[in-house]
């Protein structure tokens, strides 16, 4: 693999897109190893899209867009904009409970990253926000979209690592809302030093916050039914997603009444053009990761991690940091992708739950999407917020900060993961 590993690393250099990249060191481990037929680069990609698992994650995909467009969004915008419009810098106190609050509706945080700073970065500038400090808020809290179900990145990192699903999407409930906790108490500190003064003197009235509560319920109750449903075994996870596209056709068709046949065929184009990328991705994937497997990779990572320490706290903080470097370089699908598989058995070994590390693992590596050269919400959002790259990632430190700080405390406290899902599912065996 060591081939392919360079031929991967001068084309990310090169510019080329992640998935061509993948494909092309894949294939060029198979041209420098005769023994291997070339039939199997085609069935590992074929392989790889034909996964019953894998499905939720297109499904999931065309349900986010479903909402977006039939105004659940904009309901959950004016939930966030009542419990927030008292504190410091309140248009990015909305980011932070928004992105909470759409983590069961988009499940993808470059969608969130965009999103946000299209709907809310005008408003920012217009209440004299720094440019570069409302890109970073918008792409950092999107991170939060990590751990809130239904995460792409945990149903990758499940069906990969073979994690129950469920019991990852129980694990992300309180890490996520911890890393809103952290990020608005970041928000208000930095916000109240260049004076971003609060849209509101007092706290919103209870009729008002039970009043938008109820207007954004239908959104507020997708993620309960999801892990109550694959709790009772109604339904698995793929078919979680098909029920999800379901419901956001009945909520916006029947109940907001503002899905028509436009706004359905915008959504099919958008959801195209977002499932291609990620599928993509995935079936280029495969090739890749039979090399993985083919060299025994993943055994000679694992000893030589283990021949480090066989501590499981220390064991955690090397990978945290080996995650940290990784997502800088690497696109986060791939990361999880290639490294769950390598990572996984290592820390089990050690005792750690794959839930637990699931959850760290999907954070970090998520981390990566607003950290140069290669994150892409970071582009994104520094993008239309009409800013350098180099202002957003000067002005994130403190929301970095917060975040590493939640990651700490995950770590340290694997209970704060896994509580619910030993709730709900029963103690892992």
């Amino acid at each position: 693999m060591g081939v392919a590993a360079i031929v991967f690393a001068v084309l990310l250099l090169l510019g080329m897109p992640v998935a061509f990249a993948i494909g092309i060191s894949g294939l060029s481990f198979f041209m420098a190893t005769d023994s291997l037929p070339y039939t199997i680069v085609v069935q590992k990609v074929l392989a790889t899209t034909q996964s019953f698992t894998m499905l939720a994650i297109p499904l999931f995909i065309f349900a986010g867009n479903l909402m977006n467009n039939t105004g659940i969004t904009k309901r959950l915008m004016k939930l966030a904009d009542v419990l927030t419009g008292h504190m410091h810098g309140n248009i990015a106190q909305i980011s932070c409970v928004l992105s909470t609050l759409m983590g069961g509706v988009s499940g993808s945080a470059n969608a969130d990253a965009a999103m946000e700073s299209r709907i809310l970065g005008p408003e920012m500038t217009k209440r004299g926000y720094s440019k570069g400090w409302s890109a970073a808020i918008n792409g950092l809290s999107s991170l939060i979209v990590a751990t809130i179900p239904p995460s792409m990145g945990l149903i990758i990192y499940g069906s990969v690592g073979e994690v129950s699903i469920g019991r990852l999407f129980a694990g992300g409930l309180v890490p996520g809302f911890l890393m809103m906790i952290a990020l608005m108490i970041a928000v208000d500190i930095s916000a109240r030093r260049k004076q971003y003064l609060p849209d509101k003197k007092e706290h919103a009235s209870f009729s008002e916050i039970i009043k938008a509560l109820i207007d954004g319920i239908w959104a507020l109750l997708f993620p309960v039914l999801l892990i109550v449903f694959i709790r009772f075994g109604i339904m698995t996870p793929s078919e979680s997603g098909a029920f999800a596209a379901v419901y956001a056709i009945f909520v916006g068709k029947v109940i907001y009444k503002e899905l028509t046949w436009d706004v359905f065929y915008k959504t099919l184009k958008d959801s195209t053009k977002d499932i291609a990328v990620v599928t993509l991705i995935l079936a280029m994937s495969g090739v890749f990761g039979y090399g993985i497997v083919y060299d025994r990779v993943p055994q000679v990572i694992a000893s030589g991690l283990m021949s480090i320490t066989s501590n499981p706290l220390l064991m955690l903080l090397i990978i945290i940091a080996l995650l940290t470097i990784s997502g800088m370089f690497v696109e986060t699908t791939v990361v999880a992708l290639l490294l769950t598989p390598i990572l996984l058995p290592v820390v089990t070994s050690l005792g750690i739950d794959p839930v637990h590390f699931g959850i760290i693992m999907m954070t970090v590596t998520t981390m990566g999407i607003m950290t140069p050269p290669v994150g892409i919400a970071l582009y994104t959002t520094s993008t239309i917020m009409e800013c350098s790259p180099e202002e957003t990632a000067k002005e994130s430190m403190p929301f970095f900060i917060a975040i590493f700080a939640v990651v700490a405390i995950i770590t340290l406290f694997p209970q704060v993961s896994l509580f619910i899902p030993n709730l709900i599912f029963g103690p892992a065996m």
